[in-house]
């Protein structure tokens, strides 16, 4: 089946008329895009903040007359600025899986599509299929803290994995040697996505808690963590650090990520009365922030 999509050019203070004029049309979807590489992070409770240049697509059945349509948007946007496109539809999944390869983390980890046989059978290799789940290490933030566990020897060690998503980091240090992780996560489909992954690549599930905050036995992992990873963002680690420090055992490890650098010294502050942080990595504008505890 094929689709027809209108596409449109604006700015934010015209893109809420457009999208209701879209959608009064019979679209069957408008979806809003940042077309001037404008980052928008973290905002604030109750708000919808917006690019400042936009690109407003209409997703149409294929059988809908447009030309009307068109017409009155352009009179009102400028000639030229609306265009009308033929979409086939695609196996979105299959179109995805096609373009994710094998990538390699430090010296001896690799993150590897669960669809393909990964490139060095000797290394270190997690098979990995996020499903709805965030997390494929294509993100410097993620990234950032697999090329930062590859460095460390993690054998025998009690994990915890805050906003786990797909399971990307705790299961990686299981791979790299850890042995017990419990995967923390405030999206049950995470949590899903963790287990699966975890099977996917022969983890024995004893070894594993997944759980919603809150939703674990305390007794196994407060105070008892040799590591702590919290790949997020800046706002709720900063609300968390409390909560992560208290799964840290004396000169545990912690590691954040999630942030930008100008947002490290408030995480350096919040964190400071349990363990000093300092930056590990920094990719374009991302940092990941680590220390170990004291006592």
């Amino acid at each position: 089946m094929s689709w027809l999509q209108l596409r449109l050019d604006c700015d934010k203070t015209n893109a809420g008329a457009y999208e209701d004029q879209l959608l009064n049309a019979g679209a069957l979807s408008v979806t809003l895009e940042d077309r001037a590489d404008e980052p928008l992070l973290e905002p604030a409770v109750g708000q919808t903040p917006l690019w400042r240049a936009i690109r407003i697509t209409g997703l149409f059945p294929a059988d809908a007359t447009l030309n009307d349509l068109r017409n009155a948007l352009e009179a009102q946007a400028g000639e030229g600025t609306v265009r009308i496109e033929i979409l086939e539809d695609k196996d979105w999944e299959r179109e995805w899986m096609q373009h994710y390869e094998a990538m390699r983390f430090g010296e001896r980890l690799w993150i590897c599509p669960s669809w393909k046989t990964p490139p060095d059978p000797n290394a270190v290799n997690l098979l990995l299929d996020p499903g709805l789940a965030f997390g494929t290490g294509t993100h410097p933030t993620t990234a950032m803290c697999l090329t930062a566990l590859d460095k460390l020897d993690l054998r025998g060690q009690r994990v915890v994995d805050y906003g786990c998503g797909s399971g990307i980091l705790g299961i990686a240090a299981l791979r790299l040697g850890g042995a017990h992780l419990l995967a923390v996560d405030n999206d049950p489909q995470a949590l899903i996505a963790t287990k699966d992954n975890a099977l996917r690549n022969g983890l024995a599930l004893d070894n594993l808690a997944v759980a919603l905050p809150g939703q674990f036995s305390q007794e196994p992992w407060l105070g008892q963590a040799n590591l702590v990873l919290a790949n997020i963002l800046a706002g709720p680690l900063e609300s968390l650090a409390a909560t992560l420090g208290r799964f840290l055992a004396p000169r545990g490890r912690l590691i954040l990520a999630g942030l930008l650098d100008h947002q490290a010294a408030a995480l350096v502050s919040a964190y400071a009365p349990f363990i000093e942080l300092s930056v590990l990595d920094q990719r374009d504008e991302w940092v990941c922030l680590g220390g170990i505890a004291k006592g």
